[in-house]
């Protein structure tokens, strides 16, 4: 539990301004680290940070916890760095350049050469797993590949005749071919029905969005605003059912999946009823709805 008065577990003295372990409150995520481990990088900004004398001049959130405005999910491979001097990314890593930005930002040139794109012989950016989300393969994407190869070897002598016509749509249709699947999301909401039996029907805002389904085709409908946070190392070709929307609106989250050629094919919801109060009819009815997209 953290502490309201000092940030530590130990009263820091004159000669000693820090204690011996250090609570931080990163981006709203929050770590608990040895002093020593947040100075081993000499020059480094945390370094510059927790060597200093005016602990004061520090920023602190409303427990006392000193705060650092960055994302708190990647300084925990910051943290890492610091207690070895070692890097060790997960399989399938998708935020690769995110972190190299990080530890430009924390002033830690070693860790910045060790992410940085490698160059391969032929001057092209090596075949690094956790440079990027790799691009899942799919029958529909090879067989577009096929298309498109066999268009382009056809004879030109029948590029005028059905074969040529043939051709074009063919390589029209491979250019606009995209990944088959499913897209979940679901909600919990709630209203009142009162005694006129009237319930408010409209859309509205809720308190949070889950997004079901592979990682590759959420990434690629949702973008930026897609919330990776609680499954944040997910390979792109498997599933989860852990993210979630950064905008409240159903709206928003319906018009993405349209635009990204996805159709409504199934919908449930359950529920719950309970009475607000004893001495009224009123009833309170909490439920969790999903809908199921699909696109060919």
């Amino acid at each position: 539990m953290a502490l309201a008065d000092n940030a530590g577990c130990a009263k820091p003295g004159e000669d000693f301004p820090f204690p011996e372990i250090i609570e931080l409150n990163v981006g709203g995520q929050v770590y608990i680290t040895r002093h020593p481990t947040l100075v081993s990088v000499p020059g480094s900004l945390l370094w510059e940070m927790f060597t200093q004398k005016n602990i004061r001049s520090l920023a602190r959130d409303s427990k006392g916890r000193f705060f650092v405005d960055r994302d708190g999910f990647l300084f925990r491979y910051i943290l890492d760095y610091m207690r070895d001097q070692q890097l060790v990314l997960p399989d399938h890593f998708p935020e690769r350049s995110r972190l190299q930005r990080e530890a430009e930002y924390f002033m830690l040139p070693e860790l910045v050469k060790m992410l940085a794109p490698k160059l391969s012989k032929q001057n092209s950016l090596g075949d690094d797993p956790c440079q990027s989300d790799p691009e899942e393969l799919s029958p529909n994407a090879d067989a577009a590949r096929n298309l498109t190869s066999a268009s382009a070897t056809l004879p030109s002598a029948a590029a005028g005749g059905p074969g040529g016509a043939v051709t074009t749509s063919v390589g029209a249709a491979g250019t606009d071919i995209r990944r088959a699947g499913f897209i979940t999301i679901g909600y919990r909401g709630s209203y009142t029905l009162g005694r006129d039996s009237q319930t408010d029907a409209k859309f509205r805002r809720v308190a949070r969005i889950m997004v079901c389904g592979k990682t590759s085709l959420a990434k690629e409908v949702f973008g930026d605003t897609l919330n990776e946070s609680r499954d944040p190392d997910r390979p792109p070709e498997r599933y989860t059912s852990r993210y979630y929307l950064k905008f409240t609106f159903l709206e928003q989250a319906f018009d993405k999946l349209a635009d990204a050629g996805f159709h409504m094919v199934a919908c449930n919801s359950t529920g719950t009823c309970a009475f607000a109060h004893d001495q009224t009819d009123d009833r309170i009815w909490t439920s969790y709805t999903e809908y199921v997209f699909y696109r060919e």
